[in-house]
């Protein structure tokens, strides 16, 4: 495993890391969360990712017992929650948002459901219209003062928000984010190479990115239709399949993954492991969070580490061209 740090911080985050999206206790219980934790401990993997808005809350009690279970050591993994959404199918007002009252509870919420005294990392899962960023700083700032988090963060939030954010922390002399989480994958890279680049060089901001498979469709499954089990084809994500295959840019990215399966190919490897692995190229990532619903796709995606010293300039630029 490779490590490497999570923005300006002196935290070392594994370069892969696993998360609990849609899979914890949807298609994940606690006794494959646990084999699939020990696979991810196995294999040097230091960081777990989690949010209120995952099933409701339930995907961090499933992923809290399987930590306890495994009884590895606090100081050697890091956890995080993520808090906007609510752990509730509907939230009254207080119990979503990024206000200083549900940023707070969120948070000892999820320290009881994970069965840990701190969050590693917590992220502001949205930007929220309703609260000023001002008051959301200050929250976490005191959550930061109190031990009860250690580094904080935003997912998905605007370049100018985030700015924003690090201004009002300066001038109040408060703790500022330190790494902001989002999509990056072959097909979704704007944001990332382009939006963030101030940021990045202002304040060295660290990045944990999510689905860099596109939520499987970079993996080549869904050339076929929606294979059965497949996260397109869970009943609450119909959304995503409309997304993902259903829609007319939708049926244009899949084109473009059909073109990714011969580079695969040539290189004998599998398109989710070459994918994973062209995210790992870019130094503005800090980890790269994979997620799976069954041992297989894991152990898979684990071996991507192998395909990165394959992607040579000329592979990188066949890609760029697709």
């Amino acid at each position: 495993m490779q490590y490497r740090r999570l923005g300006k911080s002196g935290l070392k985050l594994s370069a892969l890391s696993f998360g609990s999206w849609v899979t914890f206790s949807k298609q994940v219980d606690t006794r494959l969360a646990e084999r699939m934790l020990g696979i991810c401990f196995d294999a040097g993997i230091n960081f777990f990712d989690n949010a209120e808005g995952y099933e409701a809350g339930q995907s961090e009690v499933v992923m809290g017992k399987a930590l306890k279970t495994l009884a590895r050591p606090r100081d050697s993994y890091c956890v995080s929650s993520k808090v906007f959404f609510g752990a509730t199918s509907e939230p009254l007002p207080t119990q979503r948002g990024l206000s200083k009252k549900h940023v707070t509870e969120a948070c000892h919420q999820a320290l009881q459901r994970l069965g840990v005294d701190y969050l590693d990392l917590y992220f502001c899962h949205r930007p929220d219209p309703d609260t000023p960023i001002g008051e959301t700083v200050w929250a976490m700032h005191n959550l930061v003062t109190q031990g009860k988090v250690l580094y904080w963060g935003t997912s998905e939030w605007s370049a100018e928000q985030i700015l924003e954010a690090f201004r009002f922390a300066e001038h109040n002399h408060l703790t500022p984010p330190t790494m902001e989480q989002p999509q990056y994958n072959l097909l979704d890279r704007e944001r990332l190479e382009v939006e963030y680049q101030p940021v990045f060089d202002t304040y060295g901001l660290g990045t944990t990115v999510w689905s860099p498979l596109a939520s499987g469709l970079l993996t080549g499954k869904y050339l076929e239709g929606i294979p059965e089990g497949s996260r397109a084809s869970l009943g609450g994500y119909e959304w995503l399949r409309e997304i993902m295959v259903d829609s007319d840019r939708g049926r244009e990215r899949l084109q473009r993954v059909g073109c990714l399966l011969p580079v695969a190919e040539a290189l004998g490897t599998t398109p989710a492991r070459l994918a994973i692995a062209w995210c790992l190229l870019n130094d503005r990532v800090s980890t790269v969070i994979l997620g799976a619903s069954r041992v297989e796709q894991l152990e898979d995606n684990l071996r991507s580490l192998e395909v990165v010293p394959l992607l040579t300039a000329e592979i990188q630029a066949r890609l760029q061209r697709l």
